[in-house]
């Protein structure tokens, strides 16, 4: 997606080449949230206050879904701010922070989800090959092996009809059972 990108320069004259690298450094973010809707950029290079050369300051506004992220690098003292470039990277650098930060909080890519458990009985299982499969409450089919019995002396007692817990999770070939409880056997 292409990001609509302003940029502004208060203090100096337009910049081809930092507008190339402001707008190169802003496609670098969308690797980070492809859903960026718009940038704007301010670089200003306010006039000499007593420092040996001009500070570049650098603000970023970027406008994402449901929010935006600000960045005011303000040089302060920091006469590596003297180099534009590095008042951009130190700017951007900042930036690609807060987006990181605001993906993970509204994206649930840290929430762990348990697994539901579910009941079912056991409809058919292959003692020898160590595998069976469970019917649920809903009348679907769902394999389990020996491995996923919780108990491994479970393994020895469940049969056909016998009664069992146990969560759900998807494999290539479909639904397997984890975690395998006997509840009861008959």
């Amino acid at each position: 997606m292409k990001i609509e990108t302003i940029i502004s320069f208060k203090g100096m004259e337009p910049s081809p080449a930092v507008e190339a690298d402001i707008r190169q450094r802003v496609e670098h973010l969308e690797k980070f949230h492809d859903r960026i809707v718009a940038c704007r950029v301010v670089v200003n290079a306010p006039h000499k206050h007593g420092h040996k050369g001009k500070l570049y300051h650098v603000h970023i506004d970027l406008s994402v879904p449901g929010g935006s992220i600000f960045v005011n690098r303000e040089a302060g003292f920091d006469h590596a701010h003297e180099d534009i470039y590095v008042a951009l990277r130190d700017a951007f650098d900042a930036a690609q922070r807060q987006l990181e930060d605001y993906v993970r909080k509204h994206s649930g890519f840290r929430t762990k989800r348990h697994p539901i458990t579910e009941h079912g009985e056991v409809t058919r299982i292959f003692s020898e090959d160590g595998y069976g499969f469970i019917e649920t409450r809903d009348g679907r089919e769902v394999f389990f092996s020996q491995d996923s019995v919780n108990n491994k002396a479970g393994w020895r007692i469940i049969d056909v009809g016998s009664k069992v817990r146990f969560s759900e999770s998807e494999g290539d070939k479909g639904p397997y059972a984890i975690s395998v409880t006997l509840v009861s056997s008959e």
